[in-house]
């Protein structure tokens, strides 16, 4: 059994209570749409506003007979350098454009890139690939301004950020880097941190069970790198990649195991474990000091990957 009293500091424990009083005992019973209400109560408790120096407008791309609803973030003082795409997380089932704000408002900040979130359609009611065929759209819309651009994602949309990554790292304009946190890569369930840390405050693997059946539709998993990039059968020419995962996350040896996998191939990738960290702790970025270094080894990454640098400084 995992000790979870001595990983995770006092901060970091504030920040877990703070969460789980928005989720009450028999939470997991609720329909999608009460699970909603209650993660965007949730994150609308943690929103930090907006840069005074970033603006953000709200349009729609029209793909596939429907509309994909996009932010974009600019900096008055722009860097022109880089574009960042961000896909949110939230198990495919919750999130959009106001769960994760602030976050995206706080990277168009601090390295002046612009930033495009993707507002993707969600399950159960648009099952998969719906949400990766949206990120994909969204890709080759903002690829064609000819700026370079970054595939930014945590949680879902980490896996989401990896998939397009995969999909289009032979178009005429690909991705130029990737910045994944805390991504579910599509690992197997059955070992590693999955086991370890299967009762993990914040996420535990038989909430990831309820995910996965939700995407897969109740089917047996195939071996499909849009939906679990781990399952690739080429991790060649994937572009420059900083995975940053939690070490109380069942999740986290996910992003161990793809670095591995770029690096056997011959590409550029870094995996940073974040010691005491929980999934979800990017919330936690302006209350716990552990988090905090965290999201700035994060902006970090982006900024330098956005100017042609290396994963690793």
């Amino acid at each position: 059994m995992t000790d979870y009293k001595t990983l995770i500091d006092a901060e970091t424990w504030a920040f877990i209570e703070r969460t789980n009083s928005f989720y009450p005992v028999d939470a997991v019973d609720h329909s999608i749409a009460e699970q909603r209400r209650t993660y965007d109560r949730m994150a609308a408790a943690f929103h930090a506003g907006h840069p005074a120096n970033v603006t953000a407008e709200t349009t729609a791309l029209a793909a596939g007979g429907h509309a994909i609803p996009l932010r974009r973030y600019r900096r008055s003082d722009p860097d022109r350098a880089a574009l960042v795409l961000y896909f949110h997380g939230g198990g495919f089932v919750v999130g959009g454009l106001e769960s994760h704000d602030d976050v995206c408002a706080e990277i168009c900040a601090h390295t002046g890139f612009d930033v495009v979130s993707v507002d993707y359609r969600l399950l159960p009611e648009h099952a998969h690939p719906a949400a990766f065929e949206d990120c994909l759209a969204a890709f080759r819309h903002v690829a064609a301004e000819g700026v370079p651009v970054v595939l930014c994602g945590d949680s879902a949309g980490g896996n989401l950020a990896a998939a397009v990554a995969g999909a289009t790292r032979d178009d005429p304009r690909p991705p130029v880097a990737q910045v994944l946190i805390y991504p579910g890569l599509g690992g197997d369930i059955d070992a590693g941190s999955y086991l370890t840390h299967a009762e993990a405050p914040l996420l535990r693997r038989e909430e990831l069970v309820y995910y996965e059946k939700l995407r897969s539709g109740g089917r047996a998993p195939g071996r499909d790198a849009t939906a679990k990039p781990l399952h690739d059968t080429d991790f060649s020419r994937l572009p420059p990649t900083a995975v940053f995962s939690a070490e109380c996350d069942p999740l986290c040896d996910d992003g161990r195991d793809y670095r591995d996998r770029i690096l056997a191939a011959g590409g550029a990738a870094i995996w940073e474990m974040d010691a005491g960290l929980v999934h979800g702790w990017l919330r936690a970025r302006h209350s716990a000091a552990r988090a905090r270094a965290g999201f700035a080894r994060i902006l970090a990454a982006i900024d330098r990957l956005g100017h042609g640098g290396q994963p690793a400084e």
